[in-house]
């Protein structure tokens, strides 16, 4: 198997579920709206779009450094651009970079803790950042994501059922994975078992049989991460 860097990680948790849909039926989401065309052609390798993406967030951090939806973008750039540097045999600067991102992301949900535009980009690329760094620090960051998408979920569920069917099946199949890889199979099992009864027929359903039944390639590195529309 292809080794994964940070930085495939990284737009895999990105292009995955970066407020691609997860989010309040309601909510305007003007961040989101701004700046994710050019934060997903940078994590899929147009270094100008995320020039200008992490640019554009800047500029709104500095006209309202509160803007809680702009700087967990900016961590996120950060957090991807430390892979670029450890790729690179750079690893004091992507260490840098790597803390920097993840300082920033958490800043950004000590600002605004029951905002899903803020929570989901944390979430996901600490869900599915933390299968290819050290136990040490994965478990730490598992934790964490599993968290943040474990308050979304609570957030959510006026009107989760009315959502579409990647938006529930990224936020569901992330807490189950999370929690499988987090030893609790029981917490895991109920949120595959959701999966198989709210979103039968779906790629998310499939993929919750394969773990429920134990098969092989629901234990590969990879096998949970987005299915949907950033595919």
């Amino acid at each position: 198997m292809q080794k994964r860097t940070v930085a495939s990680v990284t737009a895999v948790a990105a292009a995955g579920a970066l407020a691609g849909g997860i989010v309040s039926l309601a909510q305007e989401r003007r961040v989101d709206d701004l700046v994710r065309a050019d934060f997903f052609a940078g994590f899929a390798g147009n270094s100008d779009a995320l020039e200008r993406g992490m640019r554009l967030t800047e500029e709104m951090l500095e006209a309202d450094p509160g803007n809680a939806a702009a700087l967990v973008w900016h961590g996120a750039g950060t957090f991807f651009r430390s892979g670029a540097a450890f790729e690179s045999g750079a690893f004091r600067t992507g260490i840098a970079l790597w803390e920097q991102g993840l300082t920033e992301m958490a800043r950004a949900v000590e600002m605004a803790p029951d905002d899903v535009e803020v929570l989901i980009p944390r979430g996901a690329n600490l869900i599915v950042g933390s299968r290819f760094v050290p136990p040490a620090q994965a478990d730490e960051i598992l934790r964490t994501g599993v968290a943040d998408f474990e308050r979304v979920l609570e957030l959510q569920a006026p009107y989760f059922s009315r959502l579409g069917v990647h938006a529930r099946g990224e936020l569901l199949t992330g807490l189950a994975d999370g929690w499988s890889r987090l030893g609790d199979r029981e917490a895991a099992r109920r949120y595959f078992e959701r999966i198989v009864d709210e979103l039968e027929g779906s790629v998310y359903e499939q993929k919750a049989r394969a773990w429920l039944e134990d098969r092989p390639e629901a234990r590969e590195p990879g096998f949970f991460e987005c299915s949907g529309c950033h595919r």
